[in-house]
């Protein structure tokens, strides 16, 4: 079936909707076509990429200060997701609501990757987010009494002394204050992640949650009154930051998991940092040093490692 013929009942971003039949079961959904995940894989990963590259731009070159552009940021995401949830439907009341607590999860971590990138250079950044949002969801499944086995405690290990590497001191290191706060930003979000796992409408979640987290960071704007900076290009970059590589970027995700397995969907994400660190040595003229490619290898192939581990275990636990 070709993209422009879209049945009846289907959603044409997110494709096949969930059906309630006359007993009241949930149908199964339609996977997506293979060529169809990939197309929307690729796009998600050149967004969250690009978040960080238009995130290093406006603060790096300060046309905007970190509260300014995360308010701007969260208010273009909200809206964006809002319209798309009107141009699938419109609001009704039987729809899945977010809550206040994950959504002070999701300002917290904006807040921060904000205030993070100030200091730091894209990949550095990027690669320092990633390795906390995975460190917090497989601490969390430690928590649920998930018991990694040899493999994936190496993965874990290669991944720890990678990023131990990448904020050692020395001449390349980047700036501890900066790798403090965007691990913070890397906890916060791993934690929202793993409060939204499972969850059966995302972007319905997710657009309430940004709406809920725009009055925290409007306080926050309120407070740096004083310092609060954004030029016409850093409120043009952060409204793109909110609503085509934050708010579009996050459905277009929805939609490729529908085609995804948990590792292949870990695994992906890899090349985020990889392709944030290419936007930064192109667009901004960043170093790409000798200790972010090591560090780099060992954090994206220590995580990797543990996450097809991990995989292969529940798959051979799984009775058929």
């Amino acid at each position: 079936m070709s993209n422009e013929e879209i049945p009846s009942g289907q959603d044409p971003l997110l494709g096949p909707r969930k059906t309630q039949t006359s007993n009241g079961r949930v149908a199964a959904t339609a996977v997506p076509s293979g060529l169809r995940t990939a197309g929307l894989t690729a796009c998600t990963l050149l967004a969250f990429a690009s978040n960080s590259v238009l995130a290093r731009m406006a603060l790096g070159s300060e046309e905007a200060d970190p509260a300014g552009f995360t308010l701007v940021r969260l208010v273009s995401g909200a809206i964006t997701l809002w319209v798309i949830i009107l141009v699938r439907g419109g609001e009704n009341r039987s729809r899945q609501r977010g809550s206040w607590f994950s959504a002070w999860w999701l300002f917290a971590y904006a807040i921060t990757f904000s205030f993070g990138y100030v200091h730091l250079a894209t990949g550095t950044g990027a690669l320092i987010l990633f390795a906390f949002v995975q460190g917090t969801m497989i601490l969390s499944g430690l928590k649920r009494g998930e018991r990694p086995h040899a493999l994936q405690w190496i993965g874990l290990m290669a991944a720890m002394a990678g990023l131990v590497w990448l904020v050692a001191p020395g001449v390349a290191a980047p700036s501890l204050r900066g790798s403090l706060i965007m691990a913070v930003a890397g906890i916060t979000w791993g934690i929202y992640s793993v409060r939204g796992r499972g969850v059966a409408e995302p972007v319905s979640v997710t657009a309430d949650n940004f709406l809920r987290a725009v009055p925290m960071v409007t306080m926050v704007a309120a407070v740096l009154l004083p310092t609060l900076s954004l030029s016409p290009t850093g409120m043009l970059l952060a409204l793109l930051s909110g609503s085509l590589t934050s708010g579009l970027g996050y459905v277009l995700w929805y939609a490729a998991l529908r085609g995804l397995t948990t590792t292949r969907a870990a695994i992906v994400q890899l090349a985020v940092p990889l392709l944030a660190a290419i936007g930064g040595v192109v667009l901004l003229s960043e170093p790409f040093t000798a200790r972010l490619v090591i560090s780099g290898v060992a954090i994206l192939g220590g995580v990797g490692i543990a996450v097809s581990a991990g995989e292969r275990r529940t798959a051979q636990a799984r009775p058929e």
